[in-house]
């Protein structure tokens, strides 16, 4: 036999690559090798190359998934012009990404005995899917997260910038009355929770403009914007009234009726519109008023539309920021009667149920079946699920008509308003990364809001601990909400 011819230098160093592969793994190599010998023969060169550039990994390449990010960068990039010397070969679609597996339960720390009855539900809120619930449609007690559904009631009809008035109107024969339009913020001045409030002397120096010498012989205090009968909830302890945590909801008072209006929690009376009238007799003494100090005062309907004097509460908006991170009842059940009168019913705590469903409705939400009771949620009778807050709280994280008011209010975990002394130990890797409201009445305890959770994930919750005590519910609800944050869009309801 003739020796074989010897190959062209540029194949040599090729064949050397094959033998050195196939020695390292011989079966995917052979056939590899072969394909490489089949092109060498006809000249392509091209193939030599492409046989020769497996990865570490030796993985074949149909075996591989892509992944959603590789298959979003391929999508975006244009293909390049097929060359005349290297033809374009036909590429299979991609097939789409596996979905996240949701492996992450959370069972164990939902069923701390701390929890009681234990309610609860999350959302992915940019996908709208249920993570997790349970008995998370059972319409319970709210405690204060009721203040989120008064807040966006309120900005529904009321919007940010709605003021309340305070009015002074003229009967003439040295009457003059006092109209109340709902705002507890109105103050005699000083130190008040409620900074920047409207005050008794600037209403007594308008008064004293108009009047000049005409003395005052009596003062009509008129609270009659909406009926003073419910003005306190029978399933309310009275203790929050003597302890200070709510007044009575009448349209006309001063300092939300605390007996030191510097601190949120003070006691309150059983007049609010005596204690307001009083006041003002001061107020309209102090600035001059003729026979001011010694005005009878009587409690009624003013029968005149003549006004001589006007000041306004700050923006609802700033109200909202007043209210929602210490949790002030009195704001609360303000801003839920106003809501009523404004939106053409009568202030009543009856009509508060409809008023609440109309309103919340124009969020997208469905809140058929709620019911309000009052507005600061302390009432054990109101009944919303978590469900509902849930979806609710997918329009405050975004916030969406208006309700970026509320989302910059809400407490933050570890950090501002009723949650900062919370989230401690082992829950404190959710510090600054829950958004919610907290609640608490005698019989359960609650938080709502939304999460920033650790894989990015926005997600929106409510959790209610019916029938335990405050001491245990606290960090069991910590617990919950933490191990939810470590989940995020992995969370499971197994």
């Amino acid at each position: 036999m003739s020796p074989q011819p010897s190959l062209p230098d540029r194949f040599r160093g090729a064949f050397t690559a094959i033998r050195g592969s196939i020695a390292r793994k011989p079966m995917p190599w052979a056939i590899g090798a072969l394909a490489a010998v089949l092109v060498l023969g006809s000249g392509g060169a091209v193939a030599v190359a492409a046989a020769t550039a497996p990865t570490a990994t030796e993985s074949p390449v149909a075996a591989a998934s892509p992944s959603a990010s590789s298959t979003a960068k391929r999508s975006a990039t244009p293909k390049a012009t097929p060359s005349a010397t290297a033809p374009a070969r036909a590429v299979p679609t991609d097939a789409p990404g596996p979905s996240a597996l949701r492996t992450c339960s959370i069972a164990g720390v939902a069923s701390a005995a701390g929890l009681g009855k234990f309610e609860g539900y999350v959302m992915n809120a940019s996908t709208g899917e249920m993570l997790f619930s349970r008995n998370g449609d059972t319409a319970a007690q709210t405690g204060s997260v009721m203040k989120t559904l008064t807040t966006a009631t309120a900005l529904a009809v009321l919007g940010g910038s709605h003021t309340i008035p305070t009015t002074v109107t003229d009967e003439g024969n040295g009457t003059i009355a006092i109209v109340g339009h709902g705002d507890a913020t109105l103050s005699v001045g000083g130190a008040t929770v409620y900074p920047g409030a409207p005050t008794l002397a600037q209403l007594a120096q308008q008064v004293k403009a108009k009047l000049g010498s005409t003395p005052v012989k009596s003062i009509v205090t008129d609270d009659t914007y909406w009926n003073d009968a419910d003005a306190w909830d029978p399933t309310w302890p009275v203790s929050e009234r003597t302890i200070g945590y709510q007044p009575e909801v009448t349209a006309l008072m001063v300092d939300g009726d605390r007996a030191n209006p510097a601190a949120a929690t003070s006691p309150r009376s059983e007049d609010p519109v005596g204690r307001a009238g009083t006041a003002f007799r001061t107020a309209l003494a102090n600035a001059g008023v003729v026979g001011a100090a010694n005005a009878t005062i009587v409690k009624r309907a003013t029968t005149s539309q003549t006004t001589i004097a006007q000041v306004s509460s700050q923006p609802v908006s700033t109200l909202i920021g007043q209210m929602i991170p210490n949790s002030d009842n009195t704001l609360a059940e303000m801003l839920a009667r106003i809501s009523s009168k404004e939106s053409g019913s009568n202030g009543s705590a009856a009509s508060l149920t409809g008023v609440y469903q109309k309103a919340l409705a124009t969020y997208g939400t469905n809140p058929t079946g709620i019911v309000i009771k009052d507005g600061s949620g302390e009432s054990a009778s109101n009944a919303v699920s978590p469900n509902f807050v849930a979806h609710l709280m997918v329009q405050v994280a975004s916030g969406a008509k208006g309700l970026g008011t509320l989302a910059q209010a809400l407490p933050v975990s570890g950090v501002s308003g009723t949650l900062a002394s919370r989230f401690t130990g082992a829950n404190a890797v959710a510090r600054g990364k829950v958004h919610a409201k907290t609640g608490w009445i005698d019989s359960a305890n609650t938080l709502g809001g939304y999460i920033d959770a650790a894989d990015g994930t926005k997600l929106t919750f409510a959790f209610y601990a019916i029938g335990s005590s405050r001491a245990a519910a606290l960090p069991a609800l910590d617990a919950v909400t933490a191990a939810t944050y470590s989940c995020g869009a992995k969370l499971t309801n197994s």
